[in-house]
């Protein structure tokens, strides 16, 4: 079936349907799931669909727009809109401090990274603090991009003391795995975690719009004996990635809120 007869509003257009924009954004719903609109398909612009259908670029805009957020369909500035490759979410739990290479693995899928910066350099006040250096002292930063069966899944930016990793050239695909050669694998964190929207760079580096919903994450990682060895800023794409904790309530707790 061609996008023509696809978007043809006899086949889908009524006055019983409620608002033309949300009739549109429906039949474009139902043609993605029914895979009359293949992933990777490109779509007509947005005047070419206005003209087909019969409605202004206005409602068609109001119809796609929503759909863009959905990750159902993908906006490229200068090339146009295609119906979005499906995502399969990735789940992680935070009771166990992993690495995203154990991560993914132990969920059978492949990792690939590709590094954007490495180098040593002298500390920000933010790493001064975290990591708790004086300002002579050096730091190892890793700046990356992180797949999963080839999708971009995130950006990952690591700061570490020089002299516990004095060349970030060592890390080749997991840190905590180069960490542990040295002798200095973090065996707990701390990890704030927040929704935000994608700045353009980031939002390039994970091929979606800018401005898309992202989680993010900064955590600090310590040695047994309390000393914070880590600071990384995860960037994650929103659609893509869960983050799953269990919760527990106490035998103690229930008594003493008169619970039984």
């Amino acid at each position: 079936m061609s996008i023509q007869e696809i978007l043809d509003p006899a086949n889908w257009l009524s006055t019983t349907g409620g608002p033309r924009y949300l009739q549109l954004q429906r039949r474009f719903e139902s043609a993605i799931s029914d895979n009359l609109l293949q992933p990777g398909m490109p779509l007509p612009p947005e005047r070419e669909i206005a003209a087909i259908t019969g409605l202004s670029r206005v409602t068609v805009r109001k119809a796609v727009g929503p759909l863009v957020q959905q990750g159902l369909i993908v906006q490229r500035r200068g090339s146009g809109s295609v119906v979005a490759k499906p995502v399969e979410r990735v789940e992680q739990p935070l009771s166990r401090l992993t690495s995203f290479t154990e991560d993914m693995n132990r969920r059978g899928l492949s990792t690939e990274a590709k590094w954007l910066a490495r180098g040593v350099f002298m500390p920000s006040p933010e790493e001064i603090m975290t990591l708790g250096l004086s300002s002579d002292q050096s730091v190892s930063r890793l700046e990356r991009l992180r797949y999963a069966d080839g999708l971009p899944l995130v950006v990952e930016r690591a700061s570490l003391p020089s002299e516990i990793l004095p060349d970030p050239m060592d890390v080749e695909l997991s840190l905590y795995e180069t960490l542990d050669i040295l002798g200095f694998k973090p065996v707990k964190a701390i990890q704030r975690i927040y929704a935000a929207n994608l700045n353009a760079g980031d939002a390039s580096l994970l091929d979606v719009e800018e401005g898309a919903a992202s989680l993010q994450i900064s955590r600090i990682s310590f040695l047994s004996g309390g000393r914070a060895v880590e600071l990384t800023k995860s960037v994650y794409r929103g659609e893509a990635y869960d983050f799953v904790a269990e919760l527990k309530i106490s035998d103690s707790d229930v008594v003493q809120n008169g619970e039984q």
